[in-house]
């Protein structure tokens, strides 16, 4: 396999164009004002707007000005973004610290048209790709014989982290889209309570279960597997295989582990490849629940604007790229202007799980503190995403958002027009989430007295001419390679994640210990603690 060699790219802080931006920020950028800067240059919207696939951006209220995106695209070049960029299109070991690819791209992309964009692609991409298909095309006639079987009213998704919140944000925003007469359930914490709250609603002849994990073995999936085969057993449910009520008919798996899915009495399972990263598994098998809730048709239109984002992001110049602007601005906020958070409000009702979906996106790829050396960042990376849909943000948090001292930048996104349900509210919602932009921007003088608001706080726009499959698909590839910019940037592998590994391990141990009787080495606080728990 080609691999990527991080070591010929340098990293932020040794490029000419950081300390070019760090004297910029000094002299200007400190003190730029928005209200001035609109007065000052009449082309300002336009150049800091842009058509992408399926949404229009503007960026036009961000705290920043031609100098300051000219010198962050030559930090862009400087550290050789283009070149990480298209090794990661040729299929390279991005994922260097475990020796992986990540084509969650070739997921989305169409059977024919691979030379188009990526002519020189190796013949293991090639492969992959027809592996792919199959892959697909399998998962797709299950979603099929799901949807055509009126027996089966309730569907339960066991999994978490990416096989849990991808689908879960993606079933949920297209609910429009969604079958009739069937419920969807998406299962992941290990307390009990969210478990039993779905079984309570379901009976064992009516529903499927699906068990997404690649491994079969994470914790907290396969407590809530077995809870919910103890659960359907106890209901009247069989583990013969050849029994009307089966598990091998109720249960199936999202795993390349066929021979514990099988042992758990499993035997229609479904792999993927070392290379689809779980915040990235959508795309694939992972998402046979969003295929059963929306059908053949929406789910290749889901996977048609992913990809038409992929070609964007490979194929456009820097300047008119919008994964690279945003996460240029994403480097300028956290590095230059200090910003900690970001907040993302989108004002549709769909997409109430976004926020949740890029907080494992954003903070599980870039949350890291090393490089891709192993060695300290004397700087910050991801910034901690955060937000709800509007309106019933502007009743909460935003009242700090407009007066509090922390500047917090603000993402809105919104569709010019609504879904199948009262549509005429659709201009009363984006209104007021373009209202929430200008009022960030404009603020009130002092004169107001208490009702001041200092105004010049920065806010994004991102435009969907409607919220469906296709347009999703596009918004979701667009964080992906924003979050893969910002990461290529810091020098950082935007790809593993061992902070969460660590944690996975010392559950483990601990309940090892609690077995065994044995504390030797444990930190006080951890033996009190777990010594209080019930038998």
């Amino acid at each position: 396999m080609n691999r990527e060699c991080a070591t010929q790219r340098k990293r932020c802080d040794e490029t000419p164009a950081w300390q070019l931006l760090q004297q910029h920020y000094d002299a200007e950028g400190r003190s730029l004002d928005l209200r001035a800067a609109f007065a000052d240059d009449a082309a300002r919207l336009d150049q800091f707007s842009q058509q992408a696939p399926h949404l229009l951006a503007d960026l036009s209220k961000n705290l920043i000005d031609r100098q300051s995106e000219q010198l962050l695209l030559q930090l862009a070049r400087d550290c050789g973004l283009e070149q990480a960029r298209d090794a990661m299109f040729a299929g390279a070991e991005v994922n260097a610290s475990e020796g992986r690819a990540a084509m969650h791209w070739l997921l989305r992309q169409p059977a024919n048209g691979l030379e188009s964009w990526l002519p020189d692609s190796p013949a293991f991409v090639r492969e992959a790709l027809a592996d792919v298909h199959d892959s697909l095309a399998q998962m797709l006639a299950l979603a099929e014989q799901v949807r055509a079987n009126p027996q089966i009213t309730d569907i339960v998704n066991i999994g978490i982290g990416g096989s849990d919140l991808g689908p879960a944000m993606v079933v949920n925003a297209l609910e429009d889209w969604r079958i009739a007469g069937k419920r969807f359930h998406f299962v992941s914490n290990v307390d009990g309570h969210e478990l039993g709250h779905v079984l309570a609603q379901t009976r064992p002849e009516s529903t499927l279960f699906l068990v997404a994990s690649k491994s079969f073995t994470t914790l907290e999936t396969m407590v809530n597997a077995h809870s919910a085969r103890d659960w359907f057993l106890a209901q009247g449910g069989s583990d013969d295989r050849s029994a009307a009520l089966s598990i091998s008919k109720h249960f199936w798996a999202l795993t390349t582990n066929t021979e514990a899915a099988a042992a758990f009495g499993i035997d229609t399972t479904l792999g993927f490849w070392d290379w689809v990263g779980g915040r990235y598994s959508l795309w694939s098998v992972i998402g046979l629940p969003i295929a059963i809730a929306v059908g053949v048709e929406s789910f290749r239109a889901l996977l048609q604007g992913a990809h038409d984002m992929d070609v964007h992001f490979k194929t456009a110049p820097l300047a008119q790229n919008l994964p690279v602007r945003l996460g240029l601005l994403d480097i300028w906020y956290r590095n230059f202007q200090g910003f900690a958070t970001r907040c993302v409000a989108p004002y549709s009702h769909g997409l109430r799980r976004l926020s949740a979906y890029l907080q494992q996106l954003e903070m599980e790829s870039n949350g890291k503190g090393r490089d891709v050396h192993n060695q300290p960042l004397p700087y910050a990376t991801s910034p901690v995403v955060w937000g709800e849909p509007g309106t019933n943000g502007q009743h909460a948090f935003f009242q700090m958002i407009h007066q509090g001292r922390d500047v917090i930048p603000v993402e809105f996104i919104a569709a010019r027009e609504g879904g199948k349900n009262l549509a005429s509210h659709q201009n009363n919602l984006v209104i007021n989430a373009i209202a929430q932009a200008q009022a960030l921007l404009v603020g009130r003088t002092e004169e107001q007295g208490p009702k001041y608001c200092p105004g010049n706080r920065p806010s994004t726009f991102l435009l969907m001419d409607k919220l469906t499959p296709t347009s999703l698909g596009a918004l979701i590839a667009l964080y992906e390679h924003r979050v893969f910019v910002s990461g290529a940037l810091w020098g950082i592998n935007s790809f593993d994640q061992w902070g969460v590994e660590l944690g996975k391990q010392l559950a483990k141990d601990l309940f090892a210990r609690r077995d065994q009787g044995d504390w030797q080495g444990v930190d006080p606080s951890t033996v009190a603690l777990v010594s209080r728990l019930a038998p």
